[in-house]
């Protein structure tokens, strides 16, 4: 399994166009195959900081979802949409299990 988790510093005047884009993305994406999960929402510290959830079942799903319009267009908007640098990071998972709280 793929996951990403990725936050994206978005300028305040841009917010909701980003997250015009951003709803759009989420919806297109969770749809994908190979999609386990897709997900976006605002810091609880810093609404202008966007941050992403995703899990893909394997590598050809997370090239898949980077070739799509729907990835592609946020892509490239995203020059105009952010405040500074974005910080993505990926991680390959062999097993996950839900924890009891």
């Amino acid at each position: 399994m793929i996951v990403l988790h990725a936050a994206f510093p978005i300028d305040p005047a841009q917010r909701d166009d980003a997250l015009d884009l951003i709803e759009d993305l989420v919806e297109q994406s969770q749809a994908e195959e190979g999609m386990i999960d897709y997900r976006a929402a605002a810091d609880v510290s810093d609404p202008n900081l966007i941050r992403f959830f995703e899990q893909y079942e394997d590598e050809a799903a997370f090239e898949a979802h980077s070739q799509t319009d729907h990835f592609q267009e946020f892509e490239d908007a995203l020059p105009d949409l952010l405040a500074g640098e974005p910080e993505v990071r990926r991680f390959e998972v062999d097993s996950a299990s839900e924890v009891d709280l």
